[in-house]
């Protein structure tokens, strides 16, 4: 196992676990790396501290001491799960964004405007909006059909 630090597109420096050097190419290549921050998929290695070997250790011929222990199943699995929230993240960012620019924005009327969808009272359009649980509530109810974008934080950098 080797560690990597990994820094995405966007700036953000994380820590990857890997196989080898080709494995990390290959999943990079694929774009199987996403980064836990912003979900941003094109990643390369970030620059590391060398581990250089001392004249002491050089001298007994043995191997210089590993600043990082071999990861634990535990810590593999934690990061393979923080792999996947990156990739979640990215996935509903591009969700978030698609509807932003192909949707009407009715802002605070959008449980008005969806009603008036469902009743046939106005054109079938897509929107988006803000409505309170209550009127989230009260739609479901009525049986008129939407879904919940998720509040995502702000990139940074």
């Amino acid at each position: 196992m080797i560690v990597f630090d990994v820094k995405c597109g966007n700036g953000h420096v994380f820590e990857g676990w890997f196989a080898d050097t080709a494995a990390f190419q290959a999943q990079a290549g694929n774009g199987d790396i996403a980064c836990p921050i912003c979900g941003d998929t094109s990643v390369g290695k970030a620059l590391m501290a060398p581990n250089v070997s001392t004249a002491k250790s050089s001298a007994k011929g043995a191997d210089p001491p590993s600043d990082r222990p071999m990861p634990s199943r535990e810590q593999v699995t934690l990061a393979k799960q923080k792999e996947k929230a990156g990739q979640m993240m990215a996935m509903m960012r591009a969700v978030k964004e698609h509807v932003e620019q192909n949707f009407d924005n009715v802002g605070v009327k959008f449980a008005e405007e969806a009603r008036k969808i469902h009743y046939g009272e106005t054109e079938k359009r897509n929107i988006y909006g803000q409505a309170t649980r209550e009127q989230a509530q009260e739609l479901h109810d009525e049986g008129v059909e939407f879904g919940e974008l998720p509040g995502l934080p702000k990139l940074s950098g």
